[in-house]
């Protein structure tokens, strides 16, 4: 099995909860698009990276099922690995800092997949969600502190790969940021948390605490 190592992207103050991700320091061990889908398939982790950079952050992100040309989750946690000024993926150059607790991501918001955004009046009402059938990918949101930004949200990807929910994903919260125009505090899945922050002209700042779990 190739050498990997797993990280949890937004995790809650205490450390918990968060977004398993893997990540393939030595790209090169596997250089073929179809061996890096194999694996990220073994694996199962909701996405999977494979470093072909370090230096330049040159990245190839994979779910079990597919390629991806942009990944927030990913990004973030390959940001806080390796410590580099910006990552370079298919989509385009994206921004890293690193800011106390929080490592941060400036991408687009239409890099981010499309997804079905579903309101609810109470942050009960999304906690007490079931899961949806596959189909679309949906994100269910409700207000906890509409003056605070404070949201309770719940992602569903309905791809039909076994992964029915991501306890932690930024990508709907890029398009939420940009739709709403103003900085939100989301707290997702069981307990993770995420930030965003718009930013000028089209760009979005999302940001999360990141562990080495192995």
């Amino acid at each position: 099995m190739t050498d990997y190592d797993v990280l949890r992207v937004f995790c809650a103050p205490n450390g918990g909860y968060g977004n398993e991700l893997g990540v393939v320091r030595e790209g090169s061990v596997l250089p073929d698009r179809e061996d890096r889908q194999d694996l990220a398939a073994k694996l199962g982790f909701g996405e999977t990276v494979f470093v072909d950079d370090p230096e330049r952050g040159i990245i190839d992100v994979y779910t079990p099922t597919q390629r991806l040309s942009f990944a927030d989750h990913s990004c973030v946690g390959v940001a806080w690995l390796l410590d580099v000024p910006e990552l370079v993926t298919p989509a385009g150059a994206v921004g890293t800092r690193l800011d106390g607790e929080f490592t941060w991501i400036e991408a687009r918001a239409e890099w981010a997949p499309p997804c079905v955004f579903h309101r609810y009046a109470t942050a009960a009402e999304v906690d007490d969600l079931p899961v949806p059938p596959a189909g679309d990918w949906i994100y269910a949101w409700a207000w906890e502190d509409e003056p605070a930004g404070r949201i309770r949200a719940r992602g569903f990807p309905g791809r039909g790969d076994g992964i029915d929910e991501i306890e932690a994903t930024g990508a709907p919260a890029l398009l939420l940021t940009e739709r709403l125009g103003r900085a939100l505090n989301i707290t997702q899945g069981a307990g993770s948390q995420i930030l965003t922050a718009p930013q000028p002209y089209g760009w979005v700042e999302i940001g999360g605490r990141v562990f080495l779990e192995r």
